[in-house]
């Protein structure tokens, strides 16, 4: 019975008009996937050096939904969880961790609109966790927790962005309660102005059609400063970077901080907030 049919189905096609149409095209998927890798001369987070001024690997990959909805994963080797903390850069028992600390892993989800009714106006709320897996010392020790939790919220006007993140967990980055803190750092905002600015098309195109502009402004401000022992400063950040027709990005910012003082910002005997250069090369997709 099966070759009979097979044998039909064969004699039947054969015996078809010469011509077929075409099949209806699938459609267009809700869902689409950006990200992008790169390699740093060393990887700054607001204003401070992450990695002892060493160079950083950095990838991300999103998930984005015609909606406007979007999930996200962000990644980059970092030192300081293992770095010596203070201004002894010999008292290994000053670090924050014991084993592991050397990855960051940012998990992201929210919702963004760009151009609003062709007004030129985009939003992007959201919220974000900071996991920097590996072994802590732990509150008794006098350490607070690294991992913390922000949600934010954007407002885009084309090329200018106002940004608001605020700090939901009891710790932020290292400062929070401990057995020698009896207050903790919930409630902690970053505040700042970012602008990338597209001088290649402002100029017209041509050869520099790729090239913008970085411009930053932002203030970290910690909730109950002075009990934790006045972590709060400002940072700036001015650049340039240059995107090709094939993905490739490369690019180099200046960064600066005011008021990070020593005994917040000290690790193996130096300030993670002195002003410094990165240069870098990543590819998007």
């Amino acid at each position: 019975m099966r070759n009979s049919l097979i044998t039909t189905a064969l004699l039947g096609a054969l015996a078809a008009p010469s011509f077929v149409f075409a099949a209806d095209a699938a459609p267009a998927s809700d869902f689409t996937t950006s990200g992008a890798a790169g390699l740093f001369s060393q990887y700054i987070f607001r204003g401070l050096t992450q990695t002892d001024r060493k160079p950083a690997v950095q990838a991300n990959f999103d998930i984005n939904h015609s909606s406007g909805l979007y999930l996200g994963i962000w990644t980059s080797n970092v030192t300081w969880p293992r770095d010596i903390y203070g201004s002894n850069p010999n008292d290994s028992t000053q670090t924050n961790y014991t084993r592991g600390g050397s990855q960051e892993i940012d998990i992201y989800a929210g919702f963004k609109k760009d151009d609003i009714a062709k007004s030129g106006f985009g939003i992007d709320v959201g919220a974000l966790q900071y996991y920097y897996p590996g072994t802590e010392r732990g509150r008794d020790n006098g350490f607070a927790k690294l991992n913390t939790t922000e949600i934010y919220g954007a407002v885009n006007y084309y090329w200018l962005q106002a940004k608001y993140s605020h700090v939901v967990s009891k710790d932020a980055w290292g400062f929070g309660r401990t057995n020698a803190v009896f207050s903790d750092a919930k409630g902690t905002y970053y505040a700042e102005l970012n602008a990338n600015i597209p001088i290649g098309e402002l100029i017209g195109g041509g050869p520099l059609k790729g090239l913008s502009g970085i411009a930053h402004y932002g203030k970290q401000e910690f909730d109950n400063d002075t009990a934790l022992g006045m972590p709060s400063y400002e940072d700036y950040k001015v650049g340039l970077s240059n995107a090709f027709d094939n993905g490739i990005v490369v690019g180099a910012f200046y960064t600066d901080t005011k008021g990070t003082r020593n005994s917040a910002w000290t690790f193996n005997g130096k300030n993670i907030g002195n002003e410094t250069g990165t240069f870098f090369v990543q590819k998007t997709f």
